[in-house]
């Protein structure tokens, strides 16, 4: 799965993601971001893990599989707008909310918002086509839950 998924992402034209390829597309892309303020902490791979066994109904040792085969996809990827077309292409509107959702998650696991990480949410955002107010609110819901 790993190497299809590199080759699908350095495809200009990719086709489109199976269901488990998604699941390892949105897995870098959280990678990724957590990656993105230069401090990849333990709390930052135990929350990838808490989102990523809540999506798929996980136990902690495929959860944990499942990170760290995406922090290779991660570390292999072109860049972000590869991750995000792969999984606009094969999810509905609703779960590229909760996408932004799970990133939120991971960008605020270390209590502390970080300019980098919100710039790239805001990137994913845009190129998953959620619109401002959708981004604003999934935010506002992942503090909500974290309260």
């Amino acid at each position: 799965m790993l190497k299809s998924l590199l080759k699908l992402l350095g495809d200009p034209a990719p086709e489109p993601l199976t269901a488990p390829d998604a699941e390892l597309a949105l897995a870098a892309l959280l990678v990724r971001l957590a990656r993105a303020d230069d401090d990849y902490d333990e709390a930052e791979k135990q929350r990838i893990e808490h989102v990523l066994a809540h999506r798929r109904g996980l136990g902690h040792a495929e959860a944990e599989r499942l990170r760290v085969e995406a922090e290779a996809v991660e570390a292999e990827a072109p860049d972000t707008v590869r991750f995000t077309r792969a999984l606009k292409d094969k999810i509905a509107y609703e779960d590229r909310i909760g996408v932004i959702e799970a990133l939120w998650e991971v960008a605020l696991a270390d209590q502390a918002r970080d300019a980098s990480e919100d710039a790239l949410i805001r990137l994913a955002a845009n190129l998953l086509g959620i619109n401002d107010r959708d981004s604003a609110l999934a935010r506002q819901r992942v503090i909500d839950q974290t309260a």
